[in-house]
């Protein structure tokens, strides 16, 4: 659950929009059902949530359904889309103090894996515990995140290291030339099937001096890392953590009471009953989350209400419709009818 106990910055989430941008797609497109607008993604006082994120993220596999897709896409971040956590990995003075200061501000990064480290007589690796999301999400963020560090501790452990593994347990067939561009990159090939998603390297290089290590940045860094911490932690009632379950459940998914519990951490009753204490219901919370999806998509003309039924999991559309009304008390035909006519 860490990656939803922390807010996060947008510099992420314009990442993929850069990335689908170059291949024709538009903005709206990945950001639909977020919440989020183009112009918040440039607004430095934007702060989102990791299921609006999701979001972003499910739209862009759904548009660019290639495999390797998250090794593209973590190739694209660097130590400035990190901000002062970035800057303070560059400043350390050595690898080990780098990566010590990177796992106790983790909650900073983009990451959805739960990152470790762990150190035998030969190697440091860097591990990624798979997130407990829809396979095809996990699958691209788990390529990403490990993509993304690959490319991280290269830049910034300086041009004597030697990352020696780069390890995924995905089997899924990817492009030649994509695994022979990250190998230029880091100076590794991607090897899929293993046992474990990782990264190795020689553990005597733990003691590298850094190339731009500066004592007073990277204690600067530090203490603007701390604040950002205790500001973006995520400060929520039991109906606000279903939400975020909610949100983040790929639309298709019928939601479930009992897995939200499970993943809270309780049982179904002490669900029910916290809920019924702060006002609310699953089911109603269900109805506003997924019919704020739902309307969220009515707002784009390119998708029909048959393609909005089928992309929200319904049987139907008459399904869908029925689901709809029962939200809002309106047909989702006239609620888009209604909108053109404000428009107009």
């Amino acid at each position: 659950m860490r990656f939803l106990d922390f807010n996060r910055s947008a510099a992420s989430v314009r990442i993929l929009v850069e990335f689908g941008r170059e291949r024709g797609l538009k903005p709206a497109q990945l950001l639909a059902g977020s919440g989020l607008k183009e112009r918040d993604l440039i607004n430095p006082n934007v702060e989102l949530n990791a299921s609006q994120e999701l979001r972003a993220v499910e739209n862009l596999i759904r548009a660019c359904p290639q495999s390797g897709l998250g090794l593209e896409v973590g190739m694209r971040y660097n130590f400035a889309s990190y901000g002062f956590w970035g800057l303070g990995l560059l400043s350390s003075a050595t690898a080990a103090d780098a990566l010590a200061l990177a796992l106790r501000f983790i909650p900073l990064t983009f990451a959805y894996c739960h990152i470790s480290s762990s150190l035998d007589d030969e190697w440091c690796t860097v591990s990624f515990d798979e997130p407990e999301l829809d396979l095809a999400v996990q699958r691209f963020l788990v390529e990403r995140d490990v993509a993304a560090a690959a490319r991280l501790i290269k830049e910034t452990f300086g041009s004597r290291f030697v990352l020696s593994k780069f390890l995924l347990k995905s089997t899924s067939c990817v492009d030649e030339a994509m695994c022979t561009a990250i190998e230029n990159e880091v100076g590794v090939r991607p090897q899929l099937g293993a046992r474990s998603n990782s990264l190795s390297f020689d553990r005597r290089l733990l003691s590298l001096a850094l190339p731009q290590a500066n004592p007073i940045t990277v204690a600067m860094c530090e203490k603007a890392c701390e604040e950002l911490i205790e500001r973006r932690r995520v400060r929520s009632d039991t109906a606000e953590r279903v939400r975020q379950y909610l949100a983040m459940t790929p639309l298709h998914a019928a939601p479930d009471l009992a897995q939200v519990a499970d993943w809270i951490g309780i049982s179904d009753r002490t669900l029910k009953r916290r809920l019924q204490d702060e006002g609310t219901t699953f089911r109603a919370l269900t109805a506003e989350v997924r019919g704020g999806q739902a309307k969220e998509l009515l707002a784009d003309e390119r998708l029909s209400l048959t393609d909005i039924a089928e992309r929200m999991g319904f049987s139907d559309l008459s399904s869908f419709s029925q689901a709809f009304k029962r939200w809002f008390g309106v047909a989702p035909s006239a609620l888009r009818g209604d909108a053109r006519g404000g428009d107009g």
